[in-house]
């Protein structure tokens, strides 16, 4: 017996398409950075900091999950971050680095993934204002709250962030450039 799944695809209108339209902007100009490299290109710090190109969308990806899991789950999907022993914030190095076994294309199709579900969960939230108390950071104000809105601007400019660094990893790794 074969049973069949079928995935429906809820489509954004209004502000939600105009929020998803522009975080697909700002992610079509991070991964464009990566075209055309080998996996050892993209694992190469091509500058002072501990940036490569595939860590940097391995980063992007964490980050996008993490916040759809706070728009989710709210503050329990999130580290404290005031606990976090020095070994906790090394650990996460690995975020930023393409590591042994790891393929640029394993990360893009992980970030493909990621993308997919955030666009899914944004277009189909009952309410963009739907808020959570963010987790204790010594970057955050103490008893703020995130709507989901704000966490996509905020996802939105941290994408469009890291483009900007990922243009200039590119441009420092072989001079092509993505963004000028």
């Amino acid at each position: 017996m074969t049973s069949t799944t079928t995935t429906t695809t809820i489509a954004a209108t209004g502000e939600r398409a105009d929020l998803l339209e522009q975080m697909a902007k700002a992610r079509f100009f991070l991964r464009l950075t990566t075209r055309d490299l080998t996996d050892e290109q993209a694992a190469r710090r091509t500058t002072a900091g501990e940036l490569c190109l595939g860590g940097l969308i391995k980063h992007v990806a964490s980050c996008e999950r993490a916040w759809v899991a706070f728009i989710l789950e709210g503050t329990s999907a999130m580290p404290d971050f005031t606990e976090m022993t020095q070994a906790d914030l090394d650990s996460r190095t690995d975020d930023f680095n393409l590591l042994p076994g790891e393929t640029l294309a394993g990360v893009l199709a992980d970030y493909a993934e990621t993308a997919r579900r955030t666009d899914e969960v944004i277009a189909s939230l009952p309410d963009l204002d739907v808020s959570h108390p963010l987790p204790k950071a010594p970057w955050f104000e103490p008893g703020a709250r995130w709507s989901a809105r704000r966490v996509l601007l905020h996802l939105i400019a941290e994408t469009a962030q890291h483009a900007g660094h990922a243009d200039i990893l590119r441009e420092s790794l072989d001079g092509a450039k993505s963004m000028g």
